[in-house]
């Protein structure tokens, strides 16, 4: 029976065990209120699956790491497997700015928050909230990899460290190399102060120390794994869409219904799989808020 926000919390070794799938791999995403907000982006990545080719399965192995209370009442209304994390002295609520302190510590308490799934033995997708799941991903992994994320682009090879990744989405196998990593992950952001999470991955993916541990990294080709950044062109092979290079909530969720209404345009054509190839209509409203944002910042953005 699922639970209510006033009844006493199942532990999260039972949520993560509830929604394992038999090789003890979960799928997690984190939601603060802002993101739950009812016609939001929980909403919209929950439609996903719904509507996505062969992914609606997939979500009762979906694991929503709740990082405020409002946020937790809103996904155990929606979602079987929803869990609170506390974080003293930590206001998640509403929308964190870019690179603000809360921003901050919200992905770096992340990145410690999945350190501790791997040491429970449990591999995981990480999925951004705001990555719409079109088609099962599972089959364009790499069967050789440790460690292995997204890129906001995608220079070819899915060794080149050149790549550009973005840390929302990645699978990463349960074992001693991705314990470490992620434990090493942590650790450098005290030699990087003020830089987020992605930054610092940036600046460590090709220390020595990932080699003397042995870890395997790959990076995900945009083709299948892609974004408002580079978006994937082919409809009959992608599998996840993302809303980064985007700013602002707003912005996220008019795109994120054009994108979904696109997919379903798609879903809807006599032979779905024949060579008549639809396109993306999106980013609009992203794209003209990145463009802003990256004149003010000079930089790329999430």
């Amino acid at each position: 029976m699922q639970q209510g926000p006033n009844v006493d919390p199942l532990s999260l070794d039972t949520i993560v065990r509830n929604a394992s799938m038999k090789d003890k791999t979960i799928i997690v995403t984190t939601l603060n209120d802002a993101w739950a907000e009812p016609n939001s982006i929980f909403d919209l990545f929950l439609e996903s699956f719904r509507i996505g080719n062969n992914t609606k399965r997939l979500l009762k192995h979906v694991v929503v790491i709740c990082l405020d209370q409002k946020a937790y009442a809103r996904c155990l209304a929606l979602h079987p497997h929803c869990y609170q994390l506390y974080t003293q002295g930590a206001n998640f609520t509403s929308e964190a700015a870019f690179m603000s302190s809360d921003y901050l510590h919200m992905m770096w308490r992340r990145i410690q928050f999945l350190t501790s799934i791997l040491e429970k033995g449990y591999s995981f997708v990480f999925t951004d909230t705001d990555i719409m799941w079109l088609r099962d991903p599972f089959q364009h992994f790499f069967p050789d990899a440790d460690f292995q994320i997204a890129c906001d682009y995608f220079r070819g090879n899915s060794y080149d460290v050149n790549n550009l990744p973005n840390g929302g989405f990645t699978y990463v196998i349960s074992n001693q190399r991705t314990i470490q990593f992620y434990n090493f992950w942590y650790f450098s952001r005290q030699a990087y102060p003020n830089n987020h999470d992605q930054d610092v991955l940036n600046k460590i993916k090709s220390d020595p120390f990932i080699t003397t541990i042995g870890l395997k990294m790959r990076f995900l080709d945009t083709k299948y794994f892609g974004g408002f950044c580079q978006p994937s062109k082919d409809f009959n092979l992608v599998c996840t869409m993302h809303a980064n290079c985007c700013v602002g909530l707003h912005n996220k969720v008019n795109d994120l219904k054009i994108l979904l209404q696109d997919w379903r345009n798609y879903m809807a054509m006599p032979n779905f799989n024949s060579t008549t190839m639809p396109s993306w209509t999106v980013p609009q409203n992203c794209s003209t808020s990145f463009q802003r944002q990256r004149q003010r910042r000079g930089r790329h953005l999430l």
